[in-house]
């Protein structure tokens, strides 16, 4: 479940989050559900200014989204593998296209653009070997534009965070 923030356009250039913003922030990480009274009551403000202050951290974009965090295997997703790809051309357009193919492969879930000997470092979740297999052949190998890839299969997780503000 993700819920994106729905913002105007932000008239905020620079946001200096306080020890308030920062608790708010630590409490939010734990828990995206946790209601304004509860958060209130743990930081000792009252509700409007908690809420006020959420809702001035989604408009300067420092709350981007609340997503629930799922667990792949057990939701039939249990072979993670990252992906190391370089293009073979190295333009505007052919970085767009792929780009733009990445963001329609469901089992890409992270994407980055790196230095280095490769292009783009590609985190992807699949149910199995066989999936993967196809995976790889049928859609990853079959786009525009593929030079390499190499693939590293994860077979364990020590740390998986998404806490920023400590």
């Amino acid at each position: 479940m993700i819920k994106p923030i729905q913002k105007a356009e932000s008239t905020v250039t620079h946001f200096a989050p306080d020890e308030k913003d920062l608790a708010i922030l630590r409490l939010l990480q734990q828990n995206a559900r946790i209601t304004v009274k509860e958060i209130s009551g743990k930081i000792h403000l009252s509700t409007t200014p908690v809420h006020e202050r959420i809702k001035r951290m989604e408009e300067a974009g420092v709350i981007k989204q609340y997503a629930a965090l799922v667990n792949h295997a057990k939701v039939k997703k249990g072979l993670m593998v990252i992906c190391y790809v370089s293009l073979k051309q190295h333009n505007k357009n052919a970085g767009a296209k792929f780009i733009k193919t990445i963001h329609e492969l469901h089992e890409v879930i992270e994407c980055y653009n790196i230095s280095g000997e490769f292009d783009f470092m590609l985190k992807v979740v699949v149910e199995n070997m066989d999936a993967y297999y196809d995976f790889h052949v049928n859609k990853l190998s079959q786009s525009e534009n593929i030079g390499h890839v190499q693939s590293v299969f994860v077979m364990g997780i020590i740390k998986q965070t998404h806490v920023l503000v400590h």
